[in-house]
């Protein structure tokens, strides 16, 4: 219950920072090649700061103590923004708070991975809640958007960091896997297995694919005239589909590879239609594809995961899979604004062509990985 209500407050943070945080950007004057930079700080900051966070916290075997060091110290980066207008203090502000906080959401799925693999746990349920309080906070702070000033809205954001530093207490202290100093030093050895270097290339690409829509998305909807409210709803669509598909996943009778083809073959669908310019009752449907494109590779990484990296490696793991998608989200981030600035919502077909890419990287990897299933995770 502790971990499920610290999930969401993880995730209500990321419910008021991705349809709005760029739209607060917007609102203190930066233009959008600046707001294409900037969104990108985090994903740059998973394949730079992120991997040593992880590797430390897995070291000093502490993986709670990194969860409320780096919650705490997101809330007051968070603030700090808040009082920056000017694009370079606002980049180096932001910066900071995302060298601590990109790395909350890789902690708590090995925190929670741990719990899969020792337990017997479903990933599913337990990451449900996130998802949940994404849907909360996006339209809390929708209806907010339409009586506060668009200006104010990064206090919203602070407030929910906030929140979720003081829930981290919370957790319980987890009892940490016994394992050998040369398994320790062997964690490097994931980085040249290659059906692990498939799952996060094939699931960094198909998230990568998502950049343009999480960073422009709430923009071009309010240029559309649509208002704070819907623009919320039509977020919180994508995110009860993916609830659906997190309490349905421990039903699922196809291989984790085949949910991430699926997945990726889903997202190409679903850009290629966003690309156009749709009515709103279409654009809601197509919303509801965000089960799939989001919460069925998240499902399959994580299933892919449990049964290839060893139970004590799994914070270094998940520290690479999030530096690996940093990379690919960071660049699609930046040529997102390019690409946008000048040809709109034609940024989608890029989007499109990614998450084609991904299924490829997976379709080639699935053989390797159903040959040798739970062999990593045993240590053998």
């Amino acid at each position: 219950m502790r971990l499920a209500l610290f999930y969401g407050t993880v995730f209500g943070l990321v419910g008021t920072y991705l349809p709005f945080f760029p739209v607060w950007l917007k609102a203190v004057g930066i233009d959008a090649s600046w707001i294409g930079i900037i969104t990108a700080v985090p994903a740059v900051a998973r394949f730079t700061i992120l991997p040593f966070v992880t590797g430390l916290a897995e070291r000093r075997q502490s993986l709670r103590g990194a969860i409320i060091v780096t919650a705490f110290v997101t809330a007051l980066g968070f603030s700090v923004v808040g009082t920056q207008h000017h694009p370079i203090l606002v980049f180096l502000a932001f910066a900071v708070t995302a060298s601590m906080w990109t790395p909350m959401v890789p902690l708590t799925d090995a925190y929670a991975l741990r719990g899969v693999a020792r337990y017997g746990l479903d990933y599913g349920p337990l990451r449900l809640w996130g998802s949940a309080a994404f849907v909360v906070g996006a339209l809390a702070c929708g209806l907010l958007v339409d009586v506060i000033a668009a200006r104010e809205l990064i206090w919203v954001i602070a407030s929910v960091a906030a929140l979720g530093a003081f829930v981290s207490l919370g957790l319980q202290p987890l009892e940490s896997p016994k394992a050998a100093p040369a398994a320790l030093q062997r964690a490097s050895a994931l980085l040249r297995e290659p059906g692990f270097l498939a799952i996060i290339a094939a699931s960094a690409l198909i998230q990568g694919s998502h950049a343009a829509y999480y960073i422009f998305a709430s923009i071009a909807w309010q240029q559309s005239g649509l208002g704070g409210l819907t623009i919320a709803g039509l977020w919180s669509l994508g995110v009860l589909a993916e609830i659906v598909v997190f309490a349905l996943s421990p039903r699922f009778t196809l291989s984790p590879a085949v949910l991430v083809v699926i997945a990726a073959l889903s997202a190409v669908a679903r850009w290629s239609i966003t690309a156009q310019d749709l009515p709103i009752a279409i654009l809601a449907v197509v919303q509801l594809a965000h089960g799939l494109t989001f919460g069925l590779t998240q499902v399959g990484t994580m299933s892919l995961l449990v049964r290839n990296v060893p139970v004590h490696m799994m914070a270094r793991g998940q520290g690479y899979l999030a530096a690996c998608t940093g990379i690919v989200v960071s660049s699609a981030s930046i040529l997102s604004g390019v690409i946008y600035a000048r040809y709109g919502q034609g940024v989608y077909y890029v989007m499109a062509a990614m998450a084609l890419s991904g299924a490829l990287v997976m379709w080639l990897a699935r053989h390797r990985l159903a040959d040798q299933p739970q062999s990593a995770a045993s240590g053998g």
